[in-house]
């Protein structure tokens, strides 16, 4: 949260702010009220802090004047002084300040008094948008969530068409048991494997289906649980009826649940929930029916769950940081995603893929992998999987332009602890063991075709370093670029 924070006391600035750092906020410093002001016209601050008493205006006064803004909606002003008594705060609470607090400025009052803003500042915002602009916004995600199903639909039917995205046998196994559990809503599945694989992907084609007689058209709601707030955990998922609490939508708000009625509701990271949540959790997930904060209705729900996690939920249920009830009761289906590491065949196939797309869409002349640089890509260990995959090539083909993807537009991208264990891969860790394994065609090796494929195998493993590939094969950098060029022009001319 961003907080301006204004004392014309230095030393009392240097405290505080670095009470108000430990507490993750951004803080803007002001030594006086006019310079605050100025501050708040140029930027949104959710909170001020300000001192009382200071020369020319005071806390007060500054709390009067911002309260006149506007857009004084967005901001909530918190006073605290060194001089507390009950005129004080009466003043500062009639000013339209949101909290008081005293000096020396108690770190937990502290940290206690930003959570209730942010979850203030979190309704009033929400509130705003719904009100300004409800229509629009239901339009918008009606719409949005139209394209999404659409885009799937295609995605999927070119999948089982022209086996579009299936490029090895535990994609299609893994696609199998998808739509295994898509004929039966009622088991709960959780998605387990390593961030980047592909867990989300695995979902929709848990709850869309990939086949085209049996696609569905029912809602897939994806909620990330690390970044619910315990705070907030009840009413993003059951929703809140109208004046539910202070600050809440007038006419109240659905949930994640009532968002996901008669269809799926993804819960990525399930192992974040903490363990007070988890039990409201499981309590739904029981018994099939809720209540709305504030609501005294039980809304019967029919949806489909489906969790994905990255951690080892049995670790975690050992440890006692994951409830074992809960833990069997989302683990009646399970699919296991292993990591692009271990789906070698899968790995050029992919990045081909990416390459095609990202080129067509950067209008770059791209269109295929050269094989020293598909060796390399197969020796890297994708600690990032899928996902880090298709950043490398989608940065490649906004910094290069070329017909062939080379050694050198990866080597600076790998990062260097990993970039050192994939070249360490090619080569061989140990000097003296050092060897190139190449391959024996059975139509026939050319002399040629050989020592080209040598001279690539030693480039990969030099990092792209010309000079360092060069003098490892015993010949000047001239000889290494003109045979390299020889090696262009070949290719150029059998492409005509």
């Amino acid at each position: 949260m961003r907080v301006l924070l204004v004392d014309d006391d230095q030393i009392s600035r240097v405290v505080v702010k670095r009470l108000l750092q430990n507490s993750n906020c951004e803080v803007t410093e002001c030594s006086n009220a006019a310079a605050a002001l100025a501050k708040l016209a140029d930027a949104d601050y959710p909170m001020v802090l300000s001192d009382i008493n200071m020369p020319g205006m005071s806390g007060i006064e500054l709390a009067q004047a911002i309260k006149k803004l506007p857009d004084s909606w967005r901001t909530d002003i918190v006073l605290f002084t060194g001089y507390a008594d009950i005129k004080s705060a009466v003043a500062a609470l009639r000013a339209g300040a949101y909290d008081y607090l005293q000096k020396p400025v108690d770190a937990q009052e502290l940290a206690l008094t930003i959570d209730r803003v942010a979850e203030h500042q979190a309704l009033l915002r929400e509130n705003k948008k719904l009100t300004d602009r409800f229509q629009d916004e239901v339009c918008a995600a009606t719409e949005a969530t139209r394209r999404e199903l659409s885009t799937v639909k295609k995605v999927l039917a070119e999948s089982i068409i022209g086996q579009v995205g299936v490029f090895g046998e535990s994609t299609r196994q893994l696609l199998e048991q998808a739509q295994q559990f898509h004929t039966d809503r009622s088991i709960p599945v959780l998605i387990q494997g390593e961030t980047g694989v592909g867990k989300e992907v695995i979902a929709k084609a848990i709850h869309y289906g990939v086949k085209i007689d049996e696609l569905t058209n029912k809602p897939f709601v994806a909620i990330n649980c690390s970044a619910l707030t315990p705070s907030l955990f009840e009413s993003e998922m059951f929703g809140y009826e109208a004046g539910a609490f202070t600050g809440s939508a007038a006419q109240g708000a659905k949930g994640k649940f009532d968002m996901a009625q008669n269809g799926t509701l993804f819960l990525d990271e399930i192992g974040e929930i903490p363990l007070n949540l988890q039990a409201k959790l499981l309590r739904v997930l029981q018994e099939k029916e809720f209540y709305r904060v504030g609501g005294l209705k039980k809304i019967k729900i029919d949806i489909r769950i489906i969790c994905a996690t990255n951690s080892l939920l049995e670790e975690q249920v050992k440890n006692g940081a994951f409830r074992q009830d809960l833990y069997y009761r989302l683990k009646v289906g399970y699919v296991k995603v292993p990591p692009l590491r271990e789906r070698k065949d899968e790995i050029v196939p992919l990045a081909n893929a990416f390459l095609l797309d990202a080129a067509r869409q950067k209008k770059k002349r791209f269109h295929h992998i050269a094989p020293a640089a598909a060796r390399l890509l197969n020796k890297y260990p994708w600690p990032g999987n899928i996902r880090e995959l298709k950043n490398v090539i989608e940065y490649v083909a906004f910094a290069y332009d070329a017909e062939e993807l080379q050694v050198n537009h990866l080597s600076h991208l790998l990062g260097e602890e990993s970039r050192s264990q994939a070249f360490s891969q090619v080569l061989g860790t140990d000097a003296a063991k050092q060897q190139l394994v190449l391959p024996f065609p059975s139509g026939g090796y050319s002399l040629k075709s050989f020592c080209d494929d040598i001279v690539d195998e030693v480039i990969a493993a030099c990092e792209g370093n010309h000079a360092a590939a060069a003098k490892y094969l015993g010949i000047s950098l001239r000889a290494l670029f003109y045979r390299l060029e020889k090696k262009r022009i070949k290719q150029e001319i059998s492409r005509i």
